[in-house]
């Protein structure tokens, strides 16, 4: 599974979940910094990334492409923490997300929960 770290996140996270094991590139490695959410979610789609973000803005494009991929990770209230704790966190969850990422979702993990929800998103919540 790759990752794709958003500019809502430190470039730190990358760094963290590729020290982990994982593939994670933040999107100021590819020259996408200043690059809107589509371009990101588009690149996302094309190279089979799965987006790392605290923009919950990538869910109202799942939504609107209703595709299976790409898959969308969000962290929600935990985004104004350090990077070495996301990191942490990303790193203790993803092994039970893995299998649901690679199959088209979008999971939120918050401070006291996680939820995912199955692609293609055919309706706004």
């Amino acid at each position: 599974m790759k990752l794709l770290i958003d500019n809502a996140l430190s470039p730190k996270v990358a760094e963290g979940l590729t020290a982990g094991g994982y593939e994670a590139v933040h999107v100021g490695q590819l020259g996408m910094a200043k690059a809107d959410d589509e371009r990101i979610f588009q690149w996302c789609f094309a190279n089979d990334y799965v987006v790392v973000s605290a923009d919950t803005d990538f869910g109202t494009l799942l939504a609107r492409c209703r595709d299976k991929k790409p898959s969308v990770l969000l962290l929600r209230r935990i985004s104004q923490r350090r990077p070495e704790v996301q990191v942490r966190i990303l790193l203790a969850n993803l092994p039970t997300l893995m299998e649901s990422l690679e199959a088209g979702s979008i999971a939120v993990i918050e401070e006291n929960r996680i939820r995912v929800r199955t692609l293609p998103i055919h309706e706004l919540s």
